[in-house]
């Protein structure tokens, strides 16, 4: 049985810009984001990973290098079929003005039947991310992989292999640079774990002690 441990980028700044970000260049992880991959890296340092796949973009490469890190025998793979959903006209539009459109409405009640002009539809997103993870554990049955992507396509993965509605994705919450479990076989798939933000919470505990040590000292 293949084990996918599906990660979400961890955070950056180009969501202070209330700008829909999709394939926009130069969205780099900020000083957050980075310490979030830093957890991320080392939360997985004792797990035997047999690859590492991310989608093409900075954010995604920058976390899944952080697991790299401990890791230094593998490098990261680019993955196309993982990729950010291809938003067309709406890339780089403000969100607030994205919400008046009829199509958004859409998007967040009856997904399966939304679609981005100049894009992709939704529903042949999660055709994408769902093939692309099938044919990842075609070509390494048994071991365990970690793939670094985006949010909206993880929900899709888990609605898939959960028997969810697609019209229903949005009700599953994947934070950064969280890991979600999914293993197959040759049968029924089984979910192990979704959004998985123990590592990311144990760093903001770390970070409260000791700014808390240096107030009273």
């Amino acid at each position: 049985m293949t084990q996918l441990l599906l990660i979400r980028h961890a955070v950056n700044d180009f969501v202070k810009t209330g700008k829909l970000a999709g394939w926009t260049p130069g969205v780099h992880l900020n000083e957050e984001g980075q310490a979030q991959a830093a957890a991320l890296g080392e939360r997985l340092a004792s797990v035997k990973l047999s690859h590492i796949y991310a989608s093409p973009l900075e954010r995604t490469m920058e976390t899944a290098q952080a697991i790299v890190e401990h890791h230094p025998h593998l490098e990261v793979e680019q993955h196309l079929g993982i990729g950010e959903v291809r938003y067309g006209d709406w890339e780089g539009k403000k969100i607030a003005d994205l919400r008046s459109r009829k199509m958004w409405q859409v998007v967040q009640e009856y997904p399966s039947r939304a679609y981005f002009p100049g894009g992709e539809a939704m529903r042949d997103v999660q055709s994408r991310v769902v093939n692309a993870l099938e044919s990842i554990v075609d070509k390494h049955p048994g071991q365990t992989v970690a793939l670094v992507f985006h949010a909206d396509l993880i929900k899709m993965a888990v609605a898939h292999y959960l028997g969810v509605h697609l019209d229903n994705f949005q009700r599953i919450v994947i934070s950064p640079a969280s890991i979600t479990t999914i293993m197959l076989g040759h049968s029924r798939p089984y979910v192990a774990t979704v959004n998985d933000t123990a590592h990311v919470q144990a760093m903001k505990k770390q970070k409260e002690q000791a700014k808390n040590g240096e107030n009273r000292n």
